[in-house]
């Protein structure tokens, strides 16, 4: 496949998504709900908290009033915080990359209030807890051998 054939191609699904996925007309921040609110060709209005989404978690009110939507209408530029968003993936409810997910994920995981995770600490606590992290490296020349 020539390179002018690829680009056919990929303007031939570019123009077919145009088709089958709604665009953004107009996107805006409400500051009294702290929601950027996006409304599509399709006539649906959605909304998701700014501060939940990658790239926006410090904005400040300067910072979110100004929203740029790219020319095809399937993303958000926020252009002071230099942060972008994908549409489509926010209509999947996906607020940011893979890796960022997981993190917040894994940070509300860590803490989660739960019976068993209360259980397995009381019992590792009986077992004398976590071990105290060694304070001595074990190429320090001051470690003793026994």
């Amino acid at each position: 496949m020539t390179p002018h054939d690829e680009f056919d191609r990929a303007n031939a699904q570019a123009a077919q998504r145009l088709t089958t996925t709604p665009t953004v007309v107009t996107a805006r921040y409400d500051p009294d709900t702290d929601r950027v609110i996006i409304s599509l060709s399709n006539g649906l209005e959605v909304s998701f908290p700014a501060h939940e989404a990658e790239g926006l978690e410090t904005a400040t009110l300067a910072d979110l009033s100004r929203i740029e939507i790219d020319p095809p209408g399937f993303g958000l530029h926020f252009p002071t915080l230099d942060a972008d968003l994908y549409v489509p993936a926010l209509l999947q409810g996906i607020l940011g990359s893979e890796r960022w997910m997981a993190a917040r994920l894994g940070a509300r995981g860590g803490k989660a209030r739960t019976a068993a995770k209360a259980a397995s600490s009381r019992k590792n606590g009986k077992l004398g807890g976590r071990p105290r992290a060694s304070t001595v490296k074990p190429d320090d020349p001051r470690t003793v051998d026994a």
